[in-house]
């Protein structure tokens, strides 16, 4: 039965491991930030009194 403190990984993994992270990261972050780029949009598209419906202030959207 193996345990952690005699397994070696191999050569390169740790670098393909933090390589993957980083692109799965990226990813993750672009995506929300176009989620949060397309909600102000639409906010920005509704009227002020739509806004004061719903309890926003056109100043309360850019930090959405």
């Amino acid at each position: 039965m193996a345990n952690a403190s005699n397994v070696i990984a191999p050569a390169g993994s740790v670098a393909v491991l933090r390589a993957v992270d980083f692109f799965f990261n990226l990813r993750t972050k672009l995506a929300d930030w176009n989620e949060a780029r397309i909600t102000r949009k639409a906010l920005f598209s509704l009227t002020d009194a739509q806004l004061e419906d719903i309890g926003l202030t056109r100043a309360e959207i850019q930090a959405i």
